[in-house]
């Protein structure tokens, strides 16, 4: 393909990407109400005593930005095997038949490891906001608008859902001989403190549980990743 033929390629999978994600934000959209309900059980449990149950807003205009704002998030999230496959039918055309035959397990473990980090990021919620609603001592009160604690939750599934692709960018790059699994061995001492301080970087609650709970399971990953690469001689 001409460099062109690329661009243009590139532009056919981004649009359907992109209706992708707006499709499944106008649903998220719709039940957006039921979604803020189910996530301010978080804040009440990790609340202090005698903390305002709800979430207040400031603006005429902050409701509604707060349901767009679950709307795109959750549309990502929703769209992300239709923007996953279509990532990889971009990158495909640059492989050999037999690097091809990689795409289903691609896709499939790329949806578990975000949903997996999805998960992680909610276990870890409570304690985070446990964490950041006490730590300026018992004479600042918290009174959490929606539009503040939804971008919070929503960062921090991203960050943790993205942060679990680590071990499907580094199997790519074994494939594609980029690295190698005698490289990845002797790289462990490096790789332990790029992967803190990436998590200390990306998580957008910048607490501790949040901090080990992203970095232990990036090593674990790259751990795993070496074995698989052994056993695949790469």
């Amino acid at each position: 393909m001409t460099v062109f033929e690329h661009l243009g390629e590139l532009r056919r999978r981004l649009m359907i990407s992109i209706v992708a994600v707006v499709v499944c934000g106008t649903i998220v959209f719709v039940f957006a109400p039921e979604i803020i309900s189910w996530l301010i059980r978080f804040y009440n449990d990790a609340a202090p005593a005698g903390t305002p149950k709800k979430f207040i807003f400031l603006g005429p205009l902050d409701a509604f930005a707060t349901r767009l704002k679950i709307a795109t998030y959750g549309g990502i999230v929703l769209a992300l095997p239709i923007w996953l496959w279509q990532l990889w039918r971009f990158i495909t055309p640059g492989l050999n038949p037999k690097e091809k035959r990689y795409a289903v397990p691609f896709i499939l473990s790329s949806i578990v490891l975000f949903a997996m980090g999805a998960v992680v990021a909610f276990l870890t919620l409570q304690p985070a906001l446990t964490f950041l609603l006490g730590i300026g001592g018992s004479d600042l009160r918290p009174s959490l608008t929606a539009d503040k604690f939804i971008s919070l939750v929503s960062l921090m599934v991203l960050a943790f859902g993205l942060s679990f692709e680590f071990p499907v960018v580094l199997m790519f790059l074994l494939l594609a001989h980029v690295l190698t699994t005698q490289q990845l061995r002797r790289w462990r001492r490096i790789a332990i403190v790029l992967i803190v301080t990436f998590a200390a970087v990306i998580t957008p609650s910048q607490d501790p549980y949040s901090l080990f709970a992203m970095a232990i399971p990036m090593y674990i990953f790259y751990e795993a990743v070496i074995v698989i690469g052994r056993i695949m001689k790469r």
